[in-house]
């Protein structure tokens, strides 16, 4: 098994053929993504050969490359693209040539596609989430909502939540400049401290990594959870994190990150591809995996 990007990149050109696609995920700690199953699947049961490869640093041994020096090598390597998640979403934009319009919103990228000699740089968690709020939470309430964690996902979900009209954003982070900045681009959302801030909100949305399997724990202590809010979680490995685990507990109503999981790969399908996805088929393969783990007795 390839130990390091070149391995990895060797592996997945092997036996290549002129039209294979590839693709792939540049992140850390994404071993149990299920976007390769989501757009492989999509891909056979369009006719495409895609191939979709998990660069992640965390399974690498030796240094960890930049992440600049990560999307020159699958650029040389001939990939359309590549999704990029956490730690790298705001870090890849200096390294791109254009950006459409989510991205210079949000100030993140989570798909990068190769066209023509140049990097463009995409962002679907944006539209992905939105369409999961859209869908699942769709009477809201979205008078006040706290939105934990002012980084790539946040800054996606900041623009979406003020795009569906919620009327007052809170925004709280660890790091205050940042949430401070995402207040300021996010017109008329406020940088608040957590505590104070919880009582206030209609829902909360965790955009932070706390909950993810190499990340355990909340981002809000669940005592200060109330029934009448509902809670939605971005993060989906798990996909019952701690804290929608409390929240159902305290009998809040909860969204999980299936639905931005799915949305944001249907649009990042169709940049790598030009095809449009079939989004009800993508979201059974990312239901799979838990027939799966329920299957085999274990947790998602």
């Amino acid at each position: 098994m390839a130990r390091d990007l070149g391995g990895q990149i060797a592996e997945a050109v092997d036996g290549a053929g002129p039209d294979t696609v590839l693709v792939g995920l540049i992140g850390k700690g994404i071993q149990r993504s299920r976007s390769p199953a989501m757009h492989m699947e999509e891909a056979r049961a369009q006719g495409i050969d895609l191939r979709y490869v998990l660069f992640d640093p965390d399974a690498w041994s030796g240094a960890e490359p930049a992440v600049q020096d990560m999307l020159a090598a699958v650029e040389a390597a001939g990939f359309a693209g590549v999704n990029v998640t956490y730690p790298y979403k705001k870090a890849v934009v200096a390294h791109l040539d254009v950006l459409s319009e989510s991205p210079r919103q949000v100030g993140a990228v989570n798909t990068v596609v190769f066209r023509d000699g140049r990097r463009h740089g995409h962002n679907t968690d944006f539209w992905g989430y939105a369409e999961s709020l859209r869908r699942g939470l769709p009477a809201g309430p979205f008078g006040t909502v706290l939105l934990l964690g002012a980084g790539g996902a946040g800054s996606a979900v900041a623009h979406a939540l003020k795009s569906l009209g919620v009327r007052r954003l809170l925004i709280a982070d660890t790091d205050r400049d940042a949430a401070a900045t995402l207040a300021a681009a996010a017109a008329g959302a406020v940088c608040v401290d957590l505590a104070a801030a919880a009582a206030q909100a209609d829902g909360i949305v965790n955009a932070t990594p706390v909950g993810m399997v190499k990340l355990p724990g909340t981002a809000i202590d669940p005592a200060l959870l109330e029934p009448r809010q509902w809670v939605s979680d971005v993060v989906y490995f798990p996909l019952e994190t701690e804290l929608l685990a409390a929240a159902r507990a305290r009998g809040c109503t909860c969204l999980n990150g299936a639905g931005m999981a799915v949305f944001q790969a249907v649009r990042a399908f169709e940049l790598f591809t030009g095809r449009e996805a079939v989004s009800a088929r993508m979201r059974a393969t990312f239901d799979a995996f838990d027939h799966a783990a329920r299957a085999g007795g274990e947790r998602s």
